[in-house]
């Protein structure tokens, strides 16, 4: 290869002569240098730091300042123990804020279930949980967040198909999320997982689109029904008790009568009987005091009164009557 020659206003410059001992030297001061660096690490407050000696485990850091070992002596790995941390199951949030959006890919394989009574739901929902024990999250169980998404998923079917369709979609939804919840939470300790299970929550829970038409047609048939027997039932609690009442009045009042018939009918009996032996004491004054009594009765019905010795004649030419026969 054809070399070219410098030109004619160019200088040649040659490195300078360098020490090997300081080379050496400045070599050995940056190894040291990075392993001093390497010794300490900071963790953050929702984190814990454990520190792993070859891979393993020593000790848990607190947040703040630590030291250690330079690696690969002593190696650290944070764990958000204080962050609250959710797994989503038919579904994916891809961006969360005001106007959250969701992945567009299909998850029907986490979510589909078949009910109690042989009906398919889709069920979506939440998992939240906190890391309560970072050493058994890290060395108890291999690759701990697919376990707990298995796990979430494996009971949450075992709860759904012990529920009928109508309990899955309706009133039955926060029993299926404490069941869930408390499934859940045994499982992570008899697995020794080292996870706080806090909330699950039914994010939606729908019927497969196929049949979402006719499964919607079902639910009106079921409003209707459930309207029409509310409206037969305020009818039934409108005119029952009204009825009820008449009769009962009715009967009260019957009941009333009756004492009072057989009151007045002892009262004329004992009236009759006190007569009848104040008769065969004295029938005379009897007679005259039942005389005098029914002239008492009778006599204020007739307006003029003529009051006439018995043995009296030609009482006619002394009475002065009128044309109309009155006096």
């Amino acid at each position: 290869m054809e070399q070219t020659p410098f030109p004619h206003n160019v200088k040649r410059v040659t490195p300078p002569n360098i020490n090997p001992r300081f080379l050496v030297l400045a070599g050995v001061v940056l190894i040291l240098g990075a392993l001093v660096w390497n010794m300490w690490f900071t963790v953050p407050p929702e984190n814990v730091g454990v520190v792993l000696r070859f891979g393993r485990y020593v000790r848990e850091a607190k947040p703040g300042l630590n030291f250690k070992l330079p690696d690969p002596v002593e190696t650290v790995i944070q764990v958000p123990v204080q962050r609250q941390l959710k797994e989503e199951f038919g579904f994916r949030t891809k961006t969360a804020g005001v106007r959250t959006s969701y992945s567009k890919r299909d998850y029907k394989g986490e979510s589909l279930m078949l009910t109690g009574d042989l009906n398919v739901v889709v069920v979506e929902w939440i998992t939240q949980y906190r890391i309560s024990d970072p050493y058994k999250l890290l060395f108890k169980v291999r690759n701990p967040r697919m376990t707990f998404r298995d796990m979430n998923e494996a009971v949450m079917r075992e709860v759904v198909g012990d529920k009928k369709v109508d309990q899955v979609l309706t009133t039955g939804r926060q029993q299926i999320a404490d069941q869930v919840k408390q499934r859940l939470q045994a499982l992570c300790r008899q697995y020794q997982m080292g996870i706080t299970v806090d909330q699950v929550v039914l994010q939606d829970v729908n019927p497969p689109d196929p049949v979402k038409p006719s499964f919607n047609e079902v639910n009106q048939a079921q409003q209707e029904r459930e309207k029409l027997i509310n409206q037969a039932m305020s009818e039934y609690n409108r005119i029952i008790p009204k009825a009820k009442g008449e009769a009962l009045r009715l009967i009260q009042q019957a009941e009333g009568y009756a004492t009072e018939r057989i009151n007045k009918a002892k009262g004329d009996a004992a009236f009759f009987e006190a007569l009848a032996a104040a008769y065969r004491q004295a029938p005379e004054v009897t007679q005259e005091r039942i005389y005098l009594e029914t002239m008492e009765s009778v006599l204020p019905r007739f307006k003029d009164k003529t009051v006439i010795d018995s043995k009296l004649e030609g009482l006619l030419p002394l009475l002065q009557l009128d044309k109309g026969g009155k006096k």
